[in-house]
């Protein structure tokens, strides 16, 4: 008797672990990041090990963003948990606010495919307080409010500051000098991902910037060949086909976001996929 209740119990647990194990092994990424404790709780809790825990959550995050990149490339599309991400970041810096892989990772993820550029910016200047030596987050605050927010006279100040903490960095003065101005953008934005992608450390953070960096020099490309295109006739050309038709381009070059180029009304080039990952 008891053999058979043995026997039962042991199918019974099959029946439940198996469909329980599946659901685990197929379930969203995004399910497995989680949440943390509140800073102030976790300083507690870590005792001596701050700068420890503040390293495992960022490298935890970094892991994730692998993963989902890593997918996106074999075609699975997986919605990040960015209300997760961001929290996790802005505790790893509340931790250790001297940990620079937070600060770039924030940079990275959540200023061009997301536009939460503020909540970037508010990341970065609690770094800067504590950084006082490093230009790049002095960089980084005045891209975010050149590019993103046009804000110039803000983007001067961090831009200005981040030459004269590295004053043998061409890169910064230049920037700083133009401001990011209107007609500079294209070149200013590959100027800025060029920095990024010689130093990202995560190749999954990387690969984004360098799926970036090769749709703004598609642009870059289809902007000098409208400008060489009004210099010669005097006129906009009809759509990107006529540059090619009159030999101003070989070919129009590819978007590596899946989109198509095209001309809008005041003849700036755009793209149908708006320059955004469909995976973030």
């Amino acid at each position: 008797m008891r053999r058979l209740l043995f026997v039962g119990f042991l199918l019974g647990y099959v029946v439940l672990i198996l469909p329980f194990t599946d659901f685990l092994a197929q379930r969203p990424v995004e399910v497995k990041l989680g949440y943390l404790p509140h800073p102030q709780l976790l300083k507690i809790l870590s005792a001596d090990h701050e700068l420890l825990v503040a390293e495992m959550s960022v490298v935890k995050v970094l892991f994730y963003f692998g993963t989902i990149v890593e997918k996106f490339h074999d075609n699975v599309i997986i919605r990040p948990e960015h209300a997760s991400i961001y929290p996790t970041l802005q505790t790893a810096t509340q931790l250790d606010p001297y940990n620079m892989d937070a600060y770039y990772f924030a940079q990275a993820a959540f200023t061009w495919e997301l536009n939460r550029v503020a909540e970037v910016n508010k990341l970065l200047i609690h770094g800067a307080k504590y950084r006082t030596w490093d230009p790049w987050i002095n960089f980084y605050l005045g891209f975010n409010y050149s590019y993103f927010l046009k804000d110039y006279s803000n983007a001067a100040k961090y831009l200005r500051r981040a030459g004269e903490l590295a004053p043998q960095n061409a890169l910064f003065t230049k920037l700083a000098a133009r401001y990011f101005y209107e007609s500079d953008q294209t070149e200013a934005g590959l100027a800025y991902l060029e920095a990024m992608i010689a130093g990202a450390k995560d190749k999954a953070v990387r690969q984004t910037y360098q799926t970036r960096y090769n749709a703004l020099w598609a642009v870059l490309t289809l902007e000098r060949a409208t400008s060489a295109f009004l210099k010669r006739t005097g006129r906009q050309p009809d759509g990107l086909d006529e540059l090619v038709q009159e030999g101003f381009l070989a070919q129009i070059p590819e978007d590596p976001y899946g989109g198509t180029f095209y001309l809008d009304e005041a003849n700036r080039v755009r793209s149908t996929s708006k320059f955004a990952n469909p995976n973030l």
